[in-house]
């Protein structure tokens, strides 16, 4: 309502805006939901008129409930107000030498000095005059720097890693080799550890740091190298993490690149592999639970012989019950029941362990982000939508694959809301009551 402008990329929305250094993307929204991955931030909806439009609490619940709307020629958002502030971009002043950057990159982060020299004489690491930070340094495709970010060197006190203003977020700090490999990472020095733990023929591949998990610079490095086809993520062996993986993947494959892989750390980042290798304490991996307990519900899914006069009670008092986990056993026995004969291979039984197995390799935790209340709107709509389709006498074909589809989605929403009271702390959060549609009427047999 406010003529904000939004480009749609697989299941999120890109917030497009322009300033002196061009085209700016790097905010994504998803749902109610939204994440700035330059300055990796997010929130909800309130949150964002506060952060984007000024607004104070009062205000901002009031333009979301429709109270009042404030045409975006009359309140301009800070994107809009950021086109007449931002300055150019400009790299930070370089301090004579580097002896603070390269003490701190090999005796705290334990790089190799031959890593670092490397990227020293590129021009695109160095230490600023000011603040003795070191600076990574984002190239375009001829040689002229279009992005930089600010790593402090500080032994002691609180650490930072900032992007300087003005910056690109189309380029980023990398190398760029001959072979068909990019290899990408979350940070300049996650990328410079790796290079470190396998420096062998390492210049022939090439390398991008993305400064967070935003895909910008990983498309255009892709975009402007021809020669690249083969992606390996090796972002963090943590939550945010095993989200970028599947986010990345999806984005990646959406541009037409399916040859995506992942190589995991196996402490908590590079950096922290590096810091083990040489005595120092190491971060651990940390795992993603909602990934874990979801995974672990679905392979504790049992087969249940199905009887199509019997399917609709069963579904609705399950649901009716709050027993999620059967409810997931019963939609799923289902869905293997009304898949057509010639998938069915030899049982039904053979069908569910299939669609079981579907079911933990196509989760992706980034797409389960609803809390509690959600989750059970989500089920209820779900299962409104797969009792009203059995109500039907009779299926031809195409509506039998429907259904199949339809039971199948309804064992997933079953999954993720059982994960969620799995994971529920013990202070809950209020959950809506669900008013479902009245009990289902003695459904006939299916033909």
């Amino acid at each position: 309502m406010r003529g904000e402008k939004l480009e749609r990329v697989g299941r999120e929305h890109k917030l497009i805006y322009y300033d002196g250094s061009g085209k700016h993307d790097s905010i994504t929204l998803r749902g109610s939901t939204w994440f700035d991955h330059k300055n990796q931030v997010g929130g909800g909806a309130i949150k964002f008129m506060q952060e984007f439009y000024d607004m104070d609490f009062q205000t901002a619940v009031q333009e979301l409930l429709g109270q009042t709307i404030t045409p975006l020629s009359h309140a301009p958002s800070k994107a809009v107000v950021h086109e007449e502030k931002t300055k150019e971009f400009k790299l930070p002043e370089a301090n004579s030498n580097m002896h603070r950057v390269f003490a701190y990159l090999i005796k705290q982060r334990f790089i190799s000095p031959d890593i670092i020299s490397h990227f020293a004489k590129q021009h695109t690491l160095y230490e600023d005059k000011q603040h003795h930070n070191a600076v990574f340094v984002g190239l375009d495709e001829n040689g002229v720097p279009r992005q930089a970010s600010k790593r402090s060197t500080n032994s002691f006190g609180k650490t930072f890693r900032i992007t300087c203003e003005g910056s690109d977020t189309r380029y980023s700090f990398s190398h760029f080799g001959k072979s068909e490999k990019l290899f990408v990472f979350e940070a300049p020095i996650d990328m410079m550890s790796f290079l470190t733990l396998y420096p062998q023929e390492w210049q022939k591949n090439s390398y991008i740091a993305m400064n967070g998990v935003y895909e910008n610079a990983v498309l255009t490095a892709l975009k402007n190298h021809s020669n690249l086809h083969e992606i390996v993520l090796c972002v963090d062996n943590d939550e945010g993490g095993i989200e970028a993986v599947d986010r990345l993947r999806d984005i990646l494959n959406g541009n037409g690149y399916s040859n995506v892989k992942r190589l995991a750390p196996p402490y908590k980042d590079w950096n922290e592999v590096l810091k083990a290798k040489n005595g120092a304490p190491a971060l651990p991996a940390v795992p993603h639970k909602r990934k874990e307990e979801y995974l672990k519900e679905v392979n504790e899914l049992g087969y249940l012989k199905c009887r199509p006069d019997k399917l609709t009670s069963q579904l609705y008092a399950t649901f009716k019950n709050g027993q999620y986990k059967y409810l997931a056993e019963y939609a799923l026995t289902g869905s293997a029941f009304f898949m057509p004969k010639s998938e069915r291979i030899n049982s039904e039984c053979k069908a569910f362990e299939r669609l079981q197995g579907k079911l933990g390799s196509s989760y992706k935790p980034y797409t389960d982000k609803g809390k509690k209340a959600q989750k059970q709107r989500a089920l209820q709509e779900c299962m409104q939508e797969v009792l009203r389709d059995l109500k039907r006498t009779a299926c031809t074909r195409e509506q039998s694959v429907l259904t199949a589809k339809m039971l199948y989605q309804l064992a997933d929403s079953a999954v993720r809301l059982s994960v969620e009271e799995a994971l529920s702390v013990p202070i809950q959060e209020q959950c809506e009551d669900i008013d479902i549609i009245s009990e289902p009427e003695p459904c006939m047999e299916f033909g």
